[in-house]
């Protein structure tokens, strides 16, 4: 198996943690041209550094965002999430749903019982009860996964 270097450990860091720069070549910072310590993969980093330059160098918002790989505002949201919750407030959010907003604990719960009823029942069928019974049209994949993570939440637990 070949080794990781520590470059490679950092590019998997940032991956996972959603903090990978999905446009490093659009820094082109001076800061971020020469040597290892500025990494224009890191959002975080690339974010705080054109606020610095716009706040301590005077530098021109629109001039800094763009080159930091930023519209101008984009800038304006890098500001106020700083301003907000300082560099922790850079590190992207998640997008969408955080949660099965549909499949409610409730839910849920009628669904295991029919199951326990009946377990030959599909989803298209659970689809039509779902509905009858709280009014909600959840698609049949939505109903697979919701029961799939619910028993596996019971087997971590259990």
């Amino acid at each position: 198996m070949p080794k990781q270097t520590s470059n490679d450990l950092k590019l998997e860091t940032l991956r996972q943690h959603g903090t990978l720069n999905p446009r490093p070549e659009d820094v082109t910072d001076e800061l971020f041209q020469a040597g290892e310590f500025f990494d224009a993969r890191d959002v975080v980093q690339v974010k705080y550094e054109m606020l610095r330059c716009v706040e301590k160098e005077d530098r021109p918002i629109t001039e800094a965002a763009s080159a930091f790989g930023f519209s101008r505002p984009s800038f304006y949201q890098a500001q106020l999430a700083f301003e907000q919750g300082g560099i922790a407030g850079l590190v992207p959010h998640k997008r969408g749903p955080k949660e099965a907003h549909k499949l409610t604990n409730k839910i849920i719960d009628f669904l295991q019982q029919i199951r326990l009823e009946d377990p030959a029942l599909g989803s298209a069928e659970l689809v039509g009860r779902i509905k009858k019974r709280f009014g909600v049209i959840v698609h049949p994949r939505t109903i697979e996964r919701g029961l799939a993570r619910h028993q596996k939440k019971q087997r971590k637990s259990g």
